[in-house]
């Protein structure tokens, strides 16, 4: 590497530089404290942990994502963290212990091998909270309820969420009865939306039987007409898919009435987290963005990898693009400007000033400069003898 190249960094990695980092923290602080607010504690999880606890509970799907590494002291594998998820279901089924229900909320750098999406970066700031010891419909909607919250404080306007049931797929792929590959070919058709792929995986499969559900299943999308479609073609299936589908109607259901101005659907073809979700699963859009705005949904199983079986449900979300997506009002940033004067009094002006303001004091090399350059809206002057603040003329 040159000199010259010294100063690049790497693909999908990049500084954040001001106003935007002061924009992004600010966000930060609003989730946090909105999550805190909801009885969520905060957790600051490591950066790096043995690869087998990043992994457990979550099917290796996070394996391709995550940045490997030899801790020089043990010579055991470590992984950099790609999501935070796994980490507070470790905080709670071991580190902490307690009975009854945990509400932890976090916010942090993840590191990913490549960029989720072909919009975002490898260095997301993601947040999130995680409520467990309760495998109860209530814990789901307040986790949901929180999600659109959050949503709300970062400014995103026409919000979409979307609902689905991953025991849907598990129990149709489950009674068919297909063979390890073909089974692999219909998630990854089922999982890009490919109905030709999947017309063709399961086109020769009888009327009524659990391929030609999934094939139909497969076309099935949108409102509230999307799931009376689905229960048209799941009726008599099973009493498991029935309390699937009654659940995503119970749940669409309040939340259109406690949460009027954000459009719900269904899918029925979300895969996402299958290895590791085991119920209701969500994810919210906004319009002209091609990717999730926050996702989350219920992963009971984790706990057990870690030898606590805890019921778990909780979402997460990436601080730096809901900054670029909302329409959040940004605070007024404005400083005072302090002269290079060696006066004593003006000290403690100084000192008193900061507990609430930004004080910005001039060097001798900023002789000149005006004070507007260095961000600042008002000046300490003297008048009278007394150091007053004023607004710059």
């Amino acid at each position: 590497m040159t000199v010259s190249d010294r100063w690049l960094l790497p693909d999908g990695v990049e500084d954040i530089l001001p106003p935007l980092a002061g924009r992004i923290e600010s966000l930060r602080r609003d989730v946090m404290d909105t999550c805190q607010r909801w009885g969520y504690q905060l957790v600051i999880p490591p950066l790096i942990e043995y690869l087998e606890s990043l992994f457990t509970g979550t099917g290796n799907d996070l394996e391709l994502q995550t940045f490997k590494l030899t801790d020089q002291l043990t010579g055991r594998m470590m992984g950099v963290r790609a999501d935070m998820t796994p980490q507070a279901a470790r905080i709670d089924a071991h580190t902490l212990g307690q009975e009854g229900i945990t509400r932890l909320c976090y916010a942090g750098h993840v590191l990913h091998t490549r960029p989720r999406h072909m919009l975002t970066g490898r260095t997301p700031i993601q947040a999130g909270c995680e409520l467990f010891g309760s495998g109860s419909e209530a814990a789901d909607m307040e986790v949901i309820s929180l999600m659109l919250e959050t949503l709300r404080v970062a400014g995103l306007p026409h919000i979409h969420l979307d609902l689905a049931h991953v025991a849907i797929y598990e129990s149709l792929i489950g009674e068919a009865g297909f063979d390890r590959d073909t089974e692999s070919a219909i998630f990854d058709a089922m999982a890009r939306k490919s109905v030709p792929e999947l017309d063709e995986l399961l086109g020769q499969c009888a009327s009524g039987s659990a391929g030609a559900r999934l094939r139909e299943l497969a076309r099935v999308s949108g409102g509230p007409e999307a799931l009376s479609e689905a229960r048209r073609i799941l009726q008599g299936a099973s009493d498991s898919l029935d309390a699937a589908l009654d659940q995503l109607g119970r749940v669409s259901e309040v939340l259109s009435r406690d949460y009027p101005d954000i459009s719900f659907g269904f899918d029925f073809c979300e895969l996402r987290g299958y290895n590791y979700h085991t119920g209701l699963v969500f994810a919210a859009y906004v319009p002209g963005h091609g990717d999730s705005v926050a996702k989350g949904g219920r992963y009971d199983a984790i706990g057990s990898d870690f030898g606590r079986a805890r019921p778990a449900t909780g979402f997460s979300l990436d601080i730096r693009a809901l900054v670029s997506l909302g329409e959040r009002v940004a605070r007024k940033a404005g400083a005072v400007w302090a002269p290079a004067d060696d006066d004593p009094a003006l000290e403690g002006v100084i000192s008193g000033l900061r507990m609430t303001e930004t004080v910005v004091r001039a060097l001798p090399e900023d002789e000149g400069v005006n004070p507007a350059a260095r961000g600042c809206d008002r000046e300490l002057v003297k008048l009278n003898g007394q150091w007053v603040v004023q607004k710059l003329g």
